[in-house]
């Protein structure tokens, strides 16, 4: 069982939200999943809304109660799959929406922690008393450039091309998933979350707003901190508690 907040702004600077976000509970598994939309306003829009309601109906026909972490890995991989073709399907109807397209990452619970699936830059981060861990790498320019040394970490956050992602649902005629599983103790929270969070709220600010204080307002507090920096993007949030 998990106790979940979440929370969805639009920001300072943009005029649409194109984030997305869905939970549900299927068989006592918890399904959370976060997407950011592109490729203008009606487009990302659309594009993070239907990834979010293709995975999560398809996720809920293909769950069981007695789903272990391997058979999530597997039906998360064709959620993801076949969201991402609803996504391409959707762009064709359209010039407007031709080049839409959006991020991914999700997660669904079993009784000793959650598999985690990512396409993109959207993250999952594992919080305990001891430390914040990103579980999810990101599919970004930024990142390799971090990988290769070039950057920082702290410098990618700025980076005049941090937006730009290497893999996403829409673009990608079949966008590799990335499939984590990630053990969770009682106490222990997972936090999944679009860029709009992370380019303005660090890490360890993350680690502080969710364990220090009333969790049922580290959503509102997070937002705060992301506000107080200009808040250039939309900010969604899913956070879980394990129970």
């Amino acid at each position: 069982m998990m106790n979940i907040w979440s929370m969805t702004d639009t920001g300072l600077v943009r005029r649409e939200n194109q984030d997305a976000y869905a939970v549900k509970t299927v068989f006592g598994h918890t399904i959370c999943v976060v997407c950011d939309g592109m490729g203008g306003a009606a487009g990302g829009q659309m594009a993070s809304r239907i990834a979010v309601d293709t995975f999560s109906s398809e996720m809920e026909k293909r769950l069981s109660p007695e789903a272990k972490p391997d058979r999530l890995r597997e039906v998360s991989v064709v959620a993801v799959a076949l969201a991402n073709r609803a996504v391409r399907e959707a762009a064709r109807t359209s010039e407007e929406y031709r080049s839409m397209g959006t991020t991914l990452v999700s997660a669904v619970s079993f009784d000793g922690g959650v598999v985690i699936a990512n396409v993109g830059d959207s993250r999952a981060y594992h919080i305990n008393q001891e430390r914040i861990h990103q579980v999810t790498r990101d599919h970004s320019l930024v990142e390799h450039m971090v990988e290769r040394g070039d950057i920082t970490a702290e410098e990618a956050r700025r980076h005049p091309n941090r937006n730009l992602i290497t893999r996403a649902l829409g673009p990608d005629v079949d966008p590799e998933c990335d499939c984590y599983t990630c053990q969770l103790l009682p106490g222990d929270f997972l936090l999944l979350c679009t860029d709009g969070l992370v380019n303005t709220v660090t890490d360890e600010e993350i680690m502080r707003e969710v364990l220090h204080g009333d969790t049922n307002t580290c959503m509102e507090r997070l937002l705060a901190i992301s506000k107080s920096r200009g808040a250039s993007d939309n900010v969604t949030v899913v956070l879980a508690r394990k129970l």
